[in-house]
């Protein structure tokens, strides 16, 4: 699963995607300076594992973890080539959330692809432009399914309703996420074709330091903007993040944020945002041996869990020992948890919660 950076030319996306994996994707102040997507495995920051490293000491600690994709500039007309557009196109529609960096910040000195700051046109300049492609996708979809219904084919012609839903509303400049489906329509006709307008979206409003704990007057205009999207708007000064990054001893960074008035650098934030974007939770196995965080969809069932693990977990799969996480933390110990009968012995039906703590039983 990963999440792609995207925006406009000069928003601040390589600075941010440094920030966020430390890879150092070329930044400069013009616009199509990253072509090939810069792709960074992040590790997704959870003090609960720190917590259960202090309880078990382990040889090892894994963190779970999240892809970050930086993807070059869009620029007005990709949808038709403009600039790198189809490439850029096809790179946003192999990830599966976008974090969409708007420019909400003054600085003379970074020249804007449209010559002023307006975190709106800008939204409105990307949106337009997933929108066409997905235009482009529906209306070729169209053609093929037209012939069919004609046929007098059922299923060819709900398809064809769906997809002149979409249709009409993406010509009204409405994005394929708005819109309501069944949970059956859109398993069937509408998650297959992989709209580019319909990944999940957070909003990233890049600001200056003054702006890093309270935001701006475009910071609201981008949250009035958004309100019906259902989308996270996250604030962060970028450039401050950098500098963040540069400083290798932890209490110089400790004492920097806290001279801006934060408890924790933003991209952690961004990252934990990132990671539950993409539908994503954590479970954790603990031994002498390693503690680790695994990565498992919200909703995954016990056996699914044991097979991000190994395949052969979930093949075998017997029963699930688990323990959740703030009762380990309570108690201490796994084995203090087990003489409290707190340990819970759970089958092939157990939906996995965020945090529990699992030993998996299984046969080959």
């Amino acid at each position: 699963m990963k999440a792609g950076i995207v925006g406009l030319p000069n928003v601040g996306k390589s600075t941010l995607f440094n920030c966020l994996s430390n890879a150092k994707a070329q930044s400069a102040n013009f616009p199509f300076c990253t072509i090939e997507p810069n792709i960074g495995v992040v590790n997704v920051p959870d003090p609960r594992l720190s917590k259960l490293e202090e309880l078990v000491v382990p040889e090892k600690v894994v963190p779970a973890t999240v892809e970050i994709v930086d993807i070059a500039g869009l620029v007005k007309g990709a949808s038709k080539g403009e600039g790198l557009g189809n490439q850029f196109l096809a790179n946003i529609r192999e990830t599966d959330a976008i974090l969409h960096v708007l420019r909400c910040f003054d600085n003379d000195n970074i020249v804007h692809v449209d010559g002023s700051v307006d975190p709106i046109r800008d939204k409105e300049t990307i949106d337009m432009e997933l929108q066409l492609k997905d235009l482009e996708t529906t209306e070729k979809k169209l053609d093929k399914v037209k012939r069919a219904a004609k046929t007098g084919n059922k299923e060819a012609q709900k398809e064809e309703a769906i997809l002149i839903k979409i249709k009409e509303n993406l010509e009204a400049g409405i994005s394929v996420r708005a819109l309501e489906f069944s949970e059956d329509d859109y398993a069937e006709f509408v998650k297959p074709s992989q709209f580019i307008t319909d990944k999940p979206v957070m909003y990233v409003c890049n600001v200056d330091e003054g702006a890093a704990t309270t935001g701006n007057a475009y910071v609201d205009k981008v949250r009035d903007a958004v309100k019906d999207e259902k989308a996270e708007v996250l604030v962060l000064a970028v450039g401050t993040e950098a500098d963040i990054n540069e400083l290798e001893d932890y209490e110089e960074r400790q004492l920097f944020l806290e001279d801006i008035g934060l408890d924790e650098p933003g991209s952690a934030k961004l990252i934990r945002s990132a990671y539950k974007l993409l539908n994503q939770q954590t479970y954790f196995t603990a031994g002498v041996k390693e503690v680790r965080a695994w990565t498992v969809t919200i909703g995954s069932s016990a056996p699914q869990a044991a097979g991000v693990i190994h395949t052969d977990f979930e093949k075998g799969f017997i029963r699930a020992e688990v323990i959740a996480y703030n009762d380990y933390v309570s108690y201490g110990s796994e084995t203090k948890v087990k003489e409290a009968g707190k340990m819970r012995v759970e089958g092939k039906n157990y939906i996995v919660k965020d945090g529990d703590v699992m030993h998996f039983l299984f046969n080959v």
